[in-house]
Formats: structure tokens, sequence, C-alpha cells
């Protein structure tokens, strides 16, 4: 976690994320750095649009406590819930796909 944690240090202060810059961040903080890991970092966080991905990762909040829904007059067949439930459930799981890449 250290190695993304500096990789988004260096994003936010608007420093170029590369092997030198990691290493230096991780060396300060008193880490020991291992050199592979940094390189593999640098790789995959390049083909990554860090502030994209740090603006859909907002949107994921926290879910509000559930509250039972007031008997409607028309329900919708259990059938029709499931295909709705999953299809939310497959598109919040392809945004966090995304997030993947970032973290390796």
């Amino acid at each position: 976690m250290e190695y993304i944690y500096a990789a988004m240090l260096l994003h936010k202060a608007g420093k170029p994320i590369d092997e030198e810059n990691v290493t230096k961040v991780l060396e300060t903080a008193g880490i020991n750095v291992d050199p592979v890991r940094v390189k593999a970092l640098v790789a995959a966080i390049s083909a990554v649009d860090i502030e994209e991905v740090l603006k859909s990762a907002s949107s994921f909040t926290a879910a509000p406590a559930a509250v039972a829904p007031a008997p409607s007059v028309e329900e919708k067949p259990a059938e029709e819930e499931k295909k709705e439930e999953e299809e939310e459930e497959k598109k919040e799981e392809e945004a966090l796909e995304g997030l993947g890449a970032l973290f390796g």
C-alpha cells in the first residue's frame, strides 16, 4: 500500500510519477524500497488516468441504511427485481475493475 500512497502523494503534488520520485518518497518515509515493485507500479500507473479514477471512486459512497419501502399497488415480479439487482451489481463491478488497474 505504501507504494500506492507514494504515487498518490506525487500525483497530488503535481510531480511526475516515475521510479526515481517514488523511490525518494518511500525512502524518506523510512521504507525499504523494492525496485521491482516500484518499476511495476510506475508501469501500471502510466496507463491510468489517476484523476479520472479518483473522480469515479468518489462517486461510490457508503450506501444509506435500508428503509422498508411502503407497499405499492403494483408489485414487480421477483424475476424483474432480481434482474435489476444483477444489472446494478454488474455496473458496480465494471466500475471497480478500472480501479484494479491502479491497484494491481
